[in-house]
């Protein structure tokens, strides 16, 4: 139904948009220079400066919008365009200063149906139809991401931890098994000292006989050339 009012009333404005002319034209006076100004230069070329044109292309734009509400087909971006077409219209519906009893309640009934056309076309804009939001979902990736990195954190520290347990481990095994070396290399050492000992003790021992046999023999041989 909503879908429905703002097609019906963008085809009016786009074909017969004289009535709608008058009350267009303060807003347009106002919204065409401030465009110009604000726009780039290749873009405030081809804003229009007749009433009629601005009042035209407004009704296009809620024909527009009004189909894709209608059909689903960029649901929300229609609802978004009908909600901005509706902008000038609730700024023209504002009761003049100057307007009688009559038409000042006539302009506030304008005023407040334009208003809650906005205000509809701006729940629809906002309407997921159960699904989640772009902002929901921005949410929910920023506290995935979040709990992502404090558990791949925590299973770095974790890993750190049993690495440098592991090294230190090792290196207390590895000294264990230099300082046992160190005490193998020792013994050895000293078992070959005791029996380089024992080798020389036992040369000397055989160097000891065999010099006193000799001796011996000579005294023997000095003894029978004396006889």
């Amino acid at each position: 139904m909503l879908a429905s009012f703002f097609v019906v009333q963008g085809a009016k404005a786009v074909m017969n948009p004289e009535p709608l002319v008058a009350d267009a034209d303060p807003f347009a006076k106002a919204f065409v220079p401030l465009a110009q100004k604000v726009a780039p230069p290749s873009v405030a070329g081809y804003l229009p400066e007749d009433t009629k044109t601005l009042v035209r292309i407004t009704g296009a734009a809620q024909i527009v919008g009004g189909l894709m509400l209608a059909t689903g087909i960029g649901r929300r971006l229609g609802a978004g365009v009908l909600g901005l077409s509706m902008v000038p219209h609730v700024i023209a519906s504002r009761p003049s200063k100057n307007s009688t009893a009559e038409e000042r309640e006539i302009a506030k009934s304008h005023l407040l149906r334009n208003v809650a056309l906005l205000g509809g076309a701006i729940l629809a804009s906002l309407d997921t139809q159960g699904r989640p939001s772009l902002a929901w979902l921005a949410d929910d990736r920023r506290q995935r991401l979040a709990t992502d990195a404090e558990r791949t954190a925590k299973h770095l520290t974790g890993r750190a931890k049993r690495t440098g347990h592991g090294v230190v481990t090792e290196a207390k095994r590895t000294g264990r098994g230099v300082a046992k070396e160190a005490r193998r290399a020792a013994k050895r050492a000293a078992k070959d000292a005791r029996h380089a000992k024992n080798t020389v003790t036992r040369e000397l021992k055989l160097a000891g006989s065999e010099a006193r046999s000799q001796v011996a023999g000579a005294q023997r041989h000095l003894e029978h050339a004396l006889s």
